[in-house]
């Protein structure tokens, strides 16, 4: 299995603060990676350095043997990597539908000045309506269709944004705390989109403080501390790595003693 996504050495610095010094991950095509770490770690600011949100400093990007250091966002959005945010970016003052329909002309006109809601083609108006519905109704939600984005509750915003991405069709997507304030309903409902997309060929990397989410979902998992990764493997191995119980996770992942 080879890797589909790779880091090596990234170094970013705001100011003073080393927020990454030689992130250097892998993940494989086909899989659910995790990225976990204690608060500050860097594993947002590595997302953002992959994505083209932030400039690394130092270290490369690589996507499908392409080193794509510092593309701008939409090169790489195109590229055919997704990205969903910690804190949900959707159009609150458009539909459900129309956000998705936004998502279309993204993919299909990248290069070019756009209104968001610029008149397709009737054909293809037809198609991206349809094929918009049809992602809305995989992720659960195509009764709002024509609800505004912004009534929608928080867990739902993060479902829309899945389908946002899902509209490009991406090899990998770049989950931000997909459980983050979200309700456990919502929660399971999130990991089964998750698997299935998974099985159809969709590749996953997650960052997740929910670590009972984190360990049920991901067949390899990455600690960053102080923005380096100071362990990677299964979820089992991470679960007793002593490295990673001091750097994050204490208790919460030792043994239940009854």
């Amino acid at each position: 299995m080879t890797a589909l996504l790779r880091t090596e050495g990234i170094k970013k610095h705001f100011g003073g603060v080393q927020a990454l010094d030689g992130a250097t991950i892998e993940v494989r095509e086909g899989t659910v990676a995790g990225l976990i770490g204690p608060n500050g770690s860097g594993k947002t600011t590595l997302f953002n350095v992959i994505t083209g949100y932030e400039r690394a400093d130092e270290g490369q990007v690589c996507f499908a043997d392409q080193v794509i250091t510092n593309a701008a966002p939409d090169k790489v959005f195109a590229a055919g990597i997704g990205r969903t945010f910690q804190l949900t970016r959707i159009f609150a003052r458009l539909t459900v539908l129309e956000n998705m329909l936004v998502a279309a002309q993204a993919r299909d006109r990248p290069d070019r000045p756009r209104n968001p809601l610029a008149r397709f083609g009737r054909d293809a108006w037809t198609h991206q309506r349809r094929r918009a519905m049809e992602l809305l109704q995989f992720i659960g939600i195509e009764r709002h269709a024509d609800l505004l984005a912004g009534s929608l509750s928080y867990g739902q915003r993060k479902l829309l944004e899945l389908a946002y991405v899902l509209v490009a069709d991406p090899r990998v997507i770049l989950l931000d705390e997909p459980a983050g304030g979200v309700n456990p309903t919502l929660i399971n409902h999130i990991a089964e989109r998750i698997r299935e997309l998974n099985s159809r060929g969709t590749t996953f990397l997650i960052v997740e403080h929910n670590m009972e989410f984190v360990m049920g979902l991901c067949s390899s998992i990455t600690v960053l501390e102080s923005g380096a990764a100071v362990a990677s493997g299964p979820p089992e191995m991470i679960r007793t790595d002593k490295r990673v119980l001091d750097a994050y996770l204490g208790a919460d992942l030792e043994e239940d003693p009854r």
